[in-house]
């Protein structure tokens, strides 16, 4: 242990900030964009393999369902970060999630009556679409940090 406290020596404020202008923090609002933009091909692969437009509004509208909860999450959880203690930075998380995933419930359950002819199988397809967004954002975070 004494040989890593040895080795560790702490960056001036002015390193600090050079560090982060080099390392910008990604913005979480591309997860957003690629969540509808997922939506939006499984919408069209589900159109043109069922020939059914229905199918294709389905699988968008799964997606949407993920993403438009998503997007209020970011934007209610990001808004005055900069100031806040981390107690109430925590709870604003917590209940930003919780309004996320009630709203995600929400539209699921209006589904079959926003939707007349409603393709379960479609909409399934865009909600699994959009959900896996967050995986790749996952995986595409560490090449971003590697590449110091």
């Amino acid at each position: 242990m004494d040989v890593e406290d040895a080795d560790f020596k702490p960056l001036t404020a002015e390193q600090a900030q050079q560090l982060r202008d080099a390392n910008p923090e990604p913005s979480p609002w591309w997860v957003i964009v690629a969540q509808v933009v997922a939506g939006v091909i499984v919408a069209g692969i589900a159109w043109a393999w069922t020939g059914r437009p229905v199918a294709g509004v389905s699988a968008l509208y799964g997606a949407l369902a993920v993403a438009i909860p998503a997007a209020l999450f970011v934007r209610g959880a990001m808004r005055g970060t900069e100031a806040a203690n981390p107690s109430a930075a925590m709870l604003r998380f917590f209940v930003w999630e919780l309004i996320k995933l009630a709203l995600t419930v929400a539209f699921l359950a209006a589904a079959p009556w926003v939707i007349g002819d409603l393709s379960w199988l479609a909409m399934l397809a865009g909600i699994v679409a959009a959900m896996k967004m967050y995986w790749v954002a996952l995986v595409v975070r560490p090449r971003l940090l590697n590449r110091i």
